[in-house]
């Protein structure tokens, strides 16, 4: 075995969070094959099919395809990306953020709840919109 990964597991913290890291992303996958109830899959699909070359195509595509089969975990990481983007971008703009970064650890965290919590509210008005648009 690699000697950097022996040492790695002998660190309780460290072998603590590849646990956990390990549980979500099982916890995702799984998620991926849980499909969204009262959805047609075959109906759906052929959706995705004709609208291959658009938007959906494009957002099914960053999705890695769950988009496809309408999962319940089917945003996937993408609001979190974006979220992430805008409040990097806003930390240059809007002084509050700039001095929360300025500030250090303490500083970093809160821009992170800011984050984490703006990743909520984009995944809420995504998945609201898409779900607006397949109904008509």
């Amino acid at each position: 075995m690699i000697p950097g990964v022996q040492d790695a597991a002998k660190i309780p913290e460290l072998r603590r969070r590849v646990f956990f890291t390990l549980f979500l992303l099982i916890i995702y996958r799984v998620g991926v094959f849980i499909p969204t109830p009262g959805i047609d899959a075959a109906r759906f699909r052929s959706l995705f099919e004709q609208a291959a070359g658009t938007v959906f195509g494009l957002v099914n595509m960053f999705s890695g395809g769950e988009l496809e089969n309408f999962s319940v975990f089917a945003l996937g990481i993408m609001p979190y990306i974006s979220v992430s983007i805008i409040v990097q971008l806003l930390t240059h703009t809007v002084k509050h953020l700039e001095e929360l970064s300025k500030e250090g650890e303490q500083g970093r965290r809160i821009i992170t709840k800011y984050t984490r919590w703006g990743t909520v509210v984009l995944a809420m008005v995504q998945g609201m919109a898409i779900s607006y648009g397949l109904e008509s």
